[in-house]
């Protein structure tokens, strides 16, 4: 398991962002300059140098045959920087939990199914059986006590369970509303920071708990809760299939019973 363990992108958070393609390691450099610039410049400052790197690298996930010449650059902005409610290409996640997956980001307006497909490829490269540093079990990571309260039998098979993968992407749709309408007073009210909407806090929460959002009124300062934002919202056009499709041949085989 340890070798899945090292597949995470949550487990490389600081060195390892997708960029639009999910699964490229940044050059360290990179990696540095952008948790510099998400703690002092702020996410709109980031969004630049994050659309500059998915052009660089080729964005979108598609392959050695897609070049930056390629990509609407417009759309990989509009992308970043937008509410993750986009039009989840079926091809960018595997096929079987694609359906799950919509459903997910379809439980409340202040979430999408592009959000939910960047989340599970920042969380556990789609790993079903993922096991995570803190009691986290399954493809979305959710906290064990969380899982408990927003975890329920999905499939009817009698059971619920972290690593059901259906369950489990349910359970982070349902925690996501959740967080998004706790968090949603801090953008109404003004108390959070010009910029920052009522995903990017539901993001942080997701990552470092709703109380440090409200202790922060807003995006914490530390690296680790903005950089989670970031790196999500790169991910927001692979999802979209920007610049390219991702092989279904690139991610793990998912159990007989349910292919």
């Amino acid at each position: 398991m340890s070798e899945n363990e090292g597949m995470s992108s949550k487990a490389t958070m600081i060195g390892v962002a997708g960029a639009g393609c999910g699964c490229m390691t940044l050059p360290a450099a990179a990696a540095g300059l952008i948790v510099l610039l998400i703690v002092f410049g702020g996410l709109g400052v980031l969004f630049a140098p994050i659309i500059a790197l998915i052009l660089f690298f080729g964005g979108g996930g598609g392959g050695d045959d897609v070049s930056p010449s390629d990509i609407d650059t417009d759309a990989v902005s509009e992308s970043v920087q937008g509410d993750g409610k986009g039009e989840l290409n079926p091809k960018t996640v595997p096929s079987h939990l694609a359906d799950t997956i919509e459903d997910a980001g379809g439980i409340c307006d202040a979430i999408g199914p592009v959000v939910i497909a960047a989340q599970i490829e920042h969380e556990s490269s789609f790993n079903e059986d993922m096991l995570g540093p803190n009691g986290e079990k399954g493809i979305s990571q959710l906290p064990p006590d969380k899982f408990e309260e927003f975890g329920e039998d999905e499939d009817d098979n009698d059971e619920t369970s972290a690593t059901d993968p259906k369950d489990s992407i349910m359970a982070q749709g349902r925690y996501m509303c959740s967080l998004a309408e706790k968090v949603k007073p801090l953008v109404d009210s003004g108390q959070a920071p010009e910029g920052q909407s009522v995903l990017d806090l539901a993001l942080a929460a997701y990552d470092v708990g709703l109380k440090d959002v409200q202790d922060a009124k807003g995006l914490p300062e530390s690296g680790a809760a903005q950089s989670y934002v970031i790196t999500v919202r790169s991910l927001f056009p692979r999802f979209e299939g920007i610049g390219g499709a991702v092989s279904p041949s690139e991610f793990p085989t998912p159990p007989a019973s349910e292919s």
